[in-house]
């Protein structure tokens, strides 16, 4: 997929950058609103991380160039009043996150988003975990091809460790793009969903837990 990432600050930039390289992204970059409506015209843009403060066009005004491409955006900003919040969705961006990020976060919040706007591929319909087969589509898991009967909630989570496997997953990133809905720290739903998933599916060090962080499912490739 080719992502276009909107950040004047070259640190965050460069990260951005080099992280969503490595996750298989083809990222254009651009560091100011300018710079980046030129690209929307003359560039093939399917998703756009966007900062709000930019030089020449803000992000504000950017986002009605991506609008009219049905570019679907993440808006990235130091901006952390509600106020700003409400104003980015309900112009149009697809989810609002706040600086300082995780861009494990970030990660599983873009794939989250480009299934719902792109849906399932044809490479992507089928998921296989050594033994455990998953097929997307129908919603269906088996292991050692007998089917194993998962919850919708179950299966989502299954999916976004599948999608994501060898890469840590905040216990933030997995309940709120599962559950749309914020974490709490007293929730232990999570964490009873992770390990009927676990007994189901998976060794203990297949399916790990990352003390004070998430989970990893980690899967030899």
């Amino acid at each position: 997929m080719h992502l276009l990432i909107v950040e004047d600050d070259l640190s965050i930039n460069n990260l951005l950058k080099k992280s969503l390289t490595k996750q298989g992204y083809t990222v254009i970059a651009a560091f100011d609103g300018e710079e980046a409506a030129n690209l929307i015209e003359t560039s093939k843009i399917e998703f756009a991380i966007v900062d709000i403060m930019l030089p020449k066009i803000n992000g504000w005004e950017l986002i009605e160039y991506l609008k009219e491409y049905d570019i679907p955006t993440i808006f990235l900003t130091a901006r952390d009043q509600q106020k700003d919040k409400i104003k980015g969705l309900s112009i149009g961006a697809e989810d609002y996150m706040t600086k300082p990020f995780d861009i494990l976060e970030l990660i599983a919040r873009i794939e989250v988003i480009r299934r719902r706007v792109y849906g399932v591929n044809e490479t992507s319909k089928m998921i296989y975990l050594n033994d455990i087969e998953i097929n997307v589509e129908k919603k269906q898991v088996k292991k050692e091809e007998e089917i194993v009967s998962l919850t919708p909630k179950e299966f989502d989570l299954l999916v976004m460790l599948a999608v994501n496997k060898n890469i840590i997953m905040t216990r933030e990133a997995l309940y709120s793009n599962v559950w749309e809905k914020e974490f709490t720290d007293e929730s232990r739903t999570l964490d009873l969903h992770i390990q009927r998933i676990r007994n189901k599916l998976f060794k203990e060090n297949e399916l790990k837990t990352v003390y004070g962080t998430g989970y990893l499912l980690e899967i030899e490739k």
